[in-house]
Parts: C-alpha cells; structure tokens; sequence
C-alpha cells in the first residue's frame, strides 16, 4: 500500500504539511508521497482521485485502488496513515 499527500507548496497550509511529514518519517519510519497539484503529473493524480480540496491525502492499495482518504485540516493521526504508508 501507500500514502500520498497532495498540496500545494506555496500555500497557508504547507507549513502544516511539511512538519506532518517530517514528524511522520522520524517517528514511524516510513514515507508519504508529496504531490503537487500544480505540475502535470499531479494534476492527472488529482483527476484520477477526483482531489480538489488541499491538503489532501489518500491512501490505496499496490494496484492504485483508494483504499482511504484525508480531506482537509485538521490532518490525521500519523498511526492513520502509517498502517498505508510505506
């Protein structure tokens, strides 16, 4: 499974994200895919999960099926998502 996040990084809420992420990695080990809606890969990303609302994260499974998703602040519990992450 994984764990991706999509926000943008030149926002209000990016400060949130980026400090999220750093505790995530230090305390569980794992990683969250960064996504950023403005670049053409993520806009398709944000299509595909039909992602319209920042920061967003989702979780799916090895073959891309959502398996869980995270609109919005307050972010999750990192125990959440590091039952997805990798």
């Amino acid at each position: 499974m994984k764990a991706y996040v999509v926000y943008k990084v030149e926002s209000d809420h990016a400060r949130v994200v980026t400090d999220f992420l750093r505790d995530f990695e230090r305390r569980t080990g794992k990683k969250v895919e960064e996504i950023n809606p403005e670049s053409p890969s993520g806009s398709a990303f944000c299509e595909t999960y039909d992602i319209m609302e920042y920061p967003t994260i989702i979780a799916t499974d090895d073959n891309g099926v959502l398996q869980n998703e995270w609109r919005g602040l307050p972010l999750p519990l990192m125990d959440e998502v590091s039952y997805y992450a990798k």
